[in-house]
């Protein structure tokens, strides 16, 4: 088995990148503090055409070079827009037809494994703070939570692999 080379990938280029078809998802960071799960957020959005990034509260936002670092310039092909408050935020993309879903650990909520998804809806998929997790207000204005299945001894996920997973799982059933 040979590795293929870069030039036998046949990627898109940026611009070609923000002229191809998404999925219909946006994913929100709620807080997120590390400049590195930020990068590699941007860099898994690439990787299955989500619509936008939604950069709330105190993420950072590009240019950044640790951004950069992990997003290798996913950065500059994904949409993104810079949010002072996510609840704002929130609110806007219900307004604008949304389904809005947190993954988070709650009462209530949907294991991944176990979710279905409407092609014909568009969602909003909620990531939050490192410890912290999605504010209660936030969660208060979702439609759903979503939670990853975990049998180990540890009681979360990186947000970036959290969020990894569901984006996977979103491309999965709604390209």
């Amino acid at each position: 088995m040979r590795k293929l080379k870069i030039t036998e990938l046949h990627r898109l280029t940026p611009e070609q990148y923000r002229e191809s078809v998404k999925i219909p998802l946006v994913v929100v960071l709620d807080q997120v503090r590390s400049l590195n799960n930020v990068g590699s957020l941007f860099r898994t959005a690439d990787a299955f055409r989500v619509k936008a990034i939604y950069l709330c509260g105190i993420t950072a936002a590009p240019p950044h070079p640790e951004i950069h670092k992990t997003a290798l310039g996913a950065e500059d092909s994904v949409e993104w827009h810079d949010c002072p408050d996510t609840l704002e935020a929130a609110r806007e993309l219900r307004q604008e037809g949304y389904v809005l879903c947190a993954v988070e650990q709650a009462e209530g909520s949907i294991m991944l494994d176990k979710l279905t998804l409407d092609r014909n809806r568009k969602y909003a998929l909620i990531l939050g703070h490192e410890v912290r997790g999605v504010q209660q207000a936030v969660m208060d204005q979702c439609d759903c939570c979503i939670e990853i299945p975990q049998f180990g001894t540890k009681h979360s996920l990186n947000v970036a692999v959290a969020g990894g997973l569901a984006i996977w799982e979103f491309f999965r059933q709604l390209r």
